[in-house]
């Protein structure tokens, strides 16, 4: 079984005891978290949510909160003596899931 979800602005794939990262959620490692945003519950039979499946939740465990590798952002402008060095960590939030409720 597996499930199509939203979170973060973003559409991600889950089954049970799959581990993905995340944009930063409001919770503490150890927290459970319940995602009501369900898009598709995929398996035996399929449920195609218009939007969501009603009454349809993935149920996940946030394992840790953490910030991505740094990425350089530099911009430059030929003959010009215009650059600009910007760094950036994206945080995110890694979970296990745990279960899909119908």
């Amino acid at each position: 079984m597996y499930a199509i979800i939203e979170t973060g602005g973003k559409q991600v794939k889950v089954a049970p005891g799959q581990e993905i990262f995340i944009e930063k959620l409001p919770a503490e490692a150890g927290d459970t978290v319940t995602f009501d945003k369900v898009l598709l519950v995929g398996g035996d039979n399929t449920q195609v949510g218009a939007p969501y499946v009603d009454g349809a939740t993935v149920t996940a465990k946030v394992e840790k909160q953490g910030r991505a590798k740094k990425i350089t952002v530099f911009k430059y402008k030929a003959k010009k003596n215009y650059r600009r060095k910007q760094g950036h960590r994206q945080p995110y939030t890694k979970v296990v899931i745990d279960g899909i409720n119908l």
